[in-house]
């Protein structure tokens, strides 16, 4: 089976392809920011070509896409206008009354400085659904509907979102609102909140469907576009676009809940590092993906996923109550534009050179530094080896840039300020990979840091150092690892509901019907897929608190049929659940389930490329030796440069030594080694640490010692 994974980043489009016999095609093409699907077409017809594929012939097309989060943090998205219950028109504007900065009078908030929708568009109408059953309080008044609906045509909005008050109860109101737009105002995007969102909480609800209705016609009109130059290439089948939730789903699904991708490309990077650490035999890794405007960080705990908190769901300083993947990123990459501040101080970011001009040394139109020019200036990348010798770099033109604008004003040589450079941005991610681990519960020393994206494994030696993190693994593949992860992603869907019961008021068996019915939505959703029986898995799950608690926690639904013997699991269930997050648990405390959710999953065969050769003794042959300059000596130091394909499984190599391949580089520093694994995985640790163990695969999941 030929399968293509096409991730669109801020400065590159990376593309992966594997063909009938599991060979491998590799490909980057700079990405196009006015339009993302040139780049993407360029970048598959790129790879078929150097696979000698025919691009026609492609059984699969798994996608990340950045559209929807840009149009969100760039506040470029629709103008939406809303139909709400009277009385309810500014929940969008008043939140919760909570800041993100508690005591400071100097703030923005984004949902009223950027409002998703003018509070001159968003209009109240007569009607009333009623808690807890959904019973009819005010009928509808269509006649109030239709001069709304009119209204928001006449200001030529693009997108209309329903929210209405407990919807999730009984649709019925918005559904009614849904064929009057359709009979009023066919060409509007229209996202109701019992579709989108089909759960209690009013602001958190009713921001997640403006968002969809903020990106929505952006995201079909990219997919449109993308499908007519696919179509052009001759390729006609589905495109699968990976989600937030861990998951792609098909066009149709996206276009219907476009919300769902404003994590699309960091989590194809979470999937592809998880694969990439499981394969080296780390079942807890800290992913850590560096491209040329972010730094994306993701924590995987004996080999499972993790989900954020719906609280911390937020892109662009709007709260979303939507399944996410726990990853966190920060405005640190290769494309980082490094300034002096008012003060005096260097700084580094977020402002971010991107694909156009990007930095300096792509003679490309670039002036500014960034944190590439910096490793170019340290000797860490070499001007012919960039992107396997097709695209140049100039280490004139770095040096030129961190000169003129950091050095000379700073009165330091080009070398410190390019150090300076790097940690100041290594500083940052060591922060933010904190933040997402040792805040949360986990001890970053039991943790491999898999590294990836094309500057991850140029930063890893440092923040693994800091962090005492134990091993580092630079996957085969690292410059293109989110696309390597979108291929073999299951397909899911997600199905959620409301309950807010007590588990002792609870019909256990009303409550067995309602996951059923979401169970045959997941199915037949995965059949329209196409995935047969055997290939769909349908997954409960539960978010529960004690009662009295302000918010609740997610975890996975015990097995079995709903009785008395299940709530008593559930009960268990959550009492451990709440005891990991917070280190206590009242068990005599009644529990309430508030949401019930279903995941439907179709299963796809893991991609899994060719192992390597064993190398059977022989030690890998450097191509070479440079000044490179490493943070563990302070200065520029003799390395060996050694081309990763010319390494083989089993072989060792010492540092100091830099590592080049086409879509990423690797640092060994000194004190350190690398040892390549069956599946190219390079697994680089403390010198002393590998001469005292059998193998470079320590973690504390897999039971074995841990040296600091």
């Amino acid at each position: 089976m030929k399968q293509i994974g096409v991730d669109v980043g801020g400065t590159f489009t990376d593309v992966f392809l594997v063909g009938d016999e599991g060979e491998v095609v590799v490909h980057k093409v700079p990405s196009t920011p006015e339009d993302p699907s040139i780049a993407t077409i360029d970048g598959m017809r790129g790879a078929c070509e150097r696979g000698s594929v025919d691009m026609t012939a492609l059984d699969m097309v798994f996608h990340g896409s950045t559209v929807a989060t840009n149009a969100v943090l760039q506040r470029s998205g629709a103008k939406v206008g809303l139909i709400t219950t009277k009385g309810f028109r500014d929940v969008l504007h008043i939140a919760r009354h909570k800041r993100p900065m508690n005591f400071s009078l100097y703030q923005e908030l984004p949902w009223q400085k950027w409002p998703l929708v003018p509070r001159r568009l968003r209009l109240a109408v007569t009607e009333r659904v009623h808690p807890p059953n959904g019973e009819v309080l005010t009928p509808l008044d269509e006649v109030e509907v239709r001069e709304a609906v009119a209204h928001l045509k006449e200001q030529e909005v693009d997108a209309v979102a329903v929210c209405f008050l407990h919807s999730y109860l009984n649709p019925a109101h918005e559904q009614r609102v849904a064929e009057i737009l359709q009979e009023d105002f066919p060409e509007a995007f229209v996202s109701l909140r019992h579709a989108v969102c089909p759960e209690y909480r009013e602001y958190e609800a009713f921001n997640t469907v403006a968002v969809n209705a903020y990106v929505g016609p952006v995201t079909s009109a990219y997919m449109e576009r993308l499908a007519i130059r696919l179509t052009e290439a001759g390729l006609n089948g589905d495109i699968h676009f990976m989600t937030s939730t861990g998951g792609v789903e098909s066009t149709d699904a996206v276009a219907r809940k476009p919300v769902n991708m404003l994590l699309s490309g960091p989590v194809a990077g979470v999937l592809g590092g998880m694969s990439a650490g499981r394969s080296a035999g780390f079942e807890n890794v800290i992913t850590f993906d560096v491209g040329g405007t972010s730094a994306d960080i993701g924590v995987i705990h004996k080999g499972q996923v993790r989900h954020k908190h719906w609280l911390d769901n937020e892109v662009g300083g709007f709260h979303l109550r939507t399944s996410m993947v726990d990853v966190s990123s920060i405005g640190a990459g290769g494309g980082s534009i490094a300034y002096i501040d008012r003060g005096g101080m260097l700084q580094v970011g977020p402002r971010s050179a991107g694909a156009e001009p990007g930095p300096a040394c792509y003679g490309t139109g670039g002036e500014e530094p960034t944190v590439t020019d910096a490793q170019v200036v340290l000797g860490r990348m070499r001007e012919e080896s960039f992107l396997g010798g097709r695209m140049s770099i100039s280490r004139d033109l770095a040096v030129q840039a961190v000169t003129e604008k950091i050095a000379e004003p700073l009165d330091m040589t080009v070398e410190d300020a390019a150090a300076g450079i790097i940690r100041i941005t290594t500083s940052m991610m060591t922060a933010a990979i904190e933040l997402n681990s040792v805040r949360k519960g986990f001890d970053p020393r039991e943790f491999a840091l898999v590294a990836f994206g094309g500057a991850g494994p140029l930063f890893a030696p440092d923040i693994a150092a800091e962090l005492e993190i134990p091993d580092i693994v630079a996957p085969r593949y690292p410059g293109i690892a989110s696309a390597m992860g979108l291929l073999g992603s299951d397909m899911v869907h997600d199905y959620r509901g409301t309950v807010v019961s007590v588990l002792s008021e609870l019909d256990p068996v009303a409550l067995e019907q309602r996951f059923r019915d979401m169970e045959g939505d997941a199915r037949a959703q995965l059949r329209r897929d196409g995935f047969a029986e055997d290939a769909a898995v349908v997954e409960r799950y539960l978010e529960c608190r004690y009662a009295g608690q302000g918010y609740e926690i997610r975890y996975d639904a015990p097995a079995g049929q709903v009785d008395a013997d299940w709530f008593t699991m559930v009960a268990d269930g959550f009492h451990e659940v709440h005891e990991r997050e917070y280190a206590h648990a009242f068990r005599e405390n009644e529990i309430e389930i508030v949401n019930i959710g279903v995941r439907g999953l179709g299963q796809l065969e893991a991609v899994k490329p060719p192992a390597l050769v064993l190398s059977d003794g022989k030690t890998g042959t450097p191509m070479g030796e440079r000044d490179v300059w490493f943070e563990n000596a302070a200065a520029m130091v003799p390395t060996a440069i050694y081309s990763r394909d010319s390494l083989l499984s089993e072989q060792e190599v010492d540092g100091p030594a830099v590592i080049e391949q086409e879509d990423s580089t690797v640092l060994i520093p000194p004190g350190h080694s690398g040892r390549v694994d069956v599946a190219g995985n390079l697994v680089i640790s403390p010198r002393h640490k590998i001469a005292g163990a059998k193998s470079p695969k320590t973690n504390s999941s897999r039971g074995e010692d841990r040296t600091p």
